[in-house]
């Protein structure tokens, strides 16, 4: 297979009439009438996209689920790998893909006009789907700021009174990676540090969990992405999650400034991808404006389509003004960050 691909939707559209006509035989038929993905998101965010992906392609969607190990997977399967598509929650897994020589160049019109340039690869190996913003989450009882920089995170004022995940967490390295990319390594590992002093125990659970610690009284402001508001905000099935919502209200860090950090969720097309007409017609789906509507919608999620507004509800937790420095000068610097985070003994706590 070439290493540099390029393909369209009329490809598929004529695939599908040549199904229709007879034209290729059976075997033919199947491998074009089906695309394999791995994805690191989970199912309900992802099969509504993909229904509507099958009725509006005929393309069938397999899709296998996992929280971790699925980049070691392919990497283990090499050549004999099904994988035609990769889904990744963060930048990270993207350029942790790519590294590992799992993803291949793709060349599209589409892509390109629909994700701008500061969210795919400048080499075309990765492609991002959403932005999320990482933001403060601050008690409306207790904290009276209206504007709180990540900097000021590591001031003693917030001594013992926040919370967060743990350091090496995807989404926590690409805030660090952030913090480098833009104040150098030797700032960055002393405001870790600091922040690491200020924590009021040591980082545990996902987002939604700090917002439950602030709910609780445990700490005052914690670290989380946008889209768990959204998520506690609708939970029907656990409607405690309401009410830590409600207790909370976002700030947008660095907004008078340089913007507020964002990571992505993202797709890359596999090396030895056995379906590559029908990958890209999903990875073009997922970048056009209905797949973008619905991610706004359903998954509390900023477009990376700019052409797709965000939902009212997202747009009614104040502005978004992203930091403007490329997603993927931001994931050269995941590794010295995880090294860091090691360094200062973030997850071991204030006390460390």
């Amino acid at each position: 297979m070439s290493s540099r691909l390029t393909f369209g939707l009329l490809g598929i559209v004529m695939i599908l009439m040549a199904l229709g006509t007879g034209l290729i035989a059976p075997s033919d038929a199947e491998n074009a009438g089906e695309v394999n993905v791995y994805s690191y998101r989970q199912p309900q965010l992802v099969e509504s996209l993909f229904a509507k992906f099958t009725d509006a392609t005929g393309i069938r969607v397999n899709t296998i689920y996992a929280s971790k190990g699925l980049i070691e997977r392919m990497a283990a399967e090499g050549e004999n790998s099904p994988a035609d598509i990769l889904l990744t929650t963060d930048i990270s897994r993207l350029t942790a893909a790519t590294e590992a020589g799992l993803a291949q160049p793709v060349e599209s019109d589409i892509l390109d006009a629909n994700i701008p340039e500061a969210w795919r690869d400048p080499d075309n190996e990765w492609f991002a789907l959403t932005l999320r913003a990482r933001v403060i989450y601050a008690s409306r009882e207790r904290v009276e700021q209206e504007n709180i920089s990540y900097e000021d995170l590591a001031d003693p004022e917030w001594r013992g009174r926040v919370c967060t995940r743990s350091g090496q967490h995807y989404y926590t390295l690409g805030l660090i990676g952030s913090m480098v990319a833009h104040n150098g390594v030797a700032d960055t590992e002393e405001w870790l540090d600091g922040l690491r002093a200020n924590l009021a125990h040591k980082p545990t659970g996902n987002d939604r969990a700090q917002v439950r610690s602030i709910y609780s009284g445990e700490c005052d402001i914690a670290l989380g992405n946008t889209y768990y508001m959204g998520r506690m905000e609708t939970n029907t099935n656990e409607t405690e999650q309401q009410d830590w919502a409600r207790a909370v209200r976002i700030i947008f860090p660095n907004a008078n400034d340089r913007g507020t950090h964002v990571n992505v969720s993202g797709v890359v097309m596999a090396r030895y991808a056995p379906h590559p007409e029908a990958a890209l017609a999903l990875m073009e789906f997922l970048a056009g404006d209905e797949a973008q509507q619905i991610y706004a919608e359903v998954n509390h999620e900023y477009p990376v389509n700019p052409d797709v507004p965000a939902s009212e509800r997202v747009l009614s937790w104040g502005e978004l003004r992203p930091d403007q420095i490329s997603i993927s000068d931001i994931a050269e610097h995941t590794k010295e960050a995880s090294e860091m985070v090691d360094r200062v003994g973030f997850d071991d706590g204030p006390n460390s």
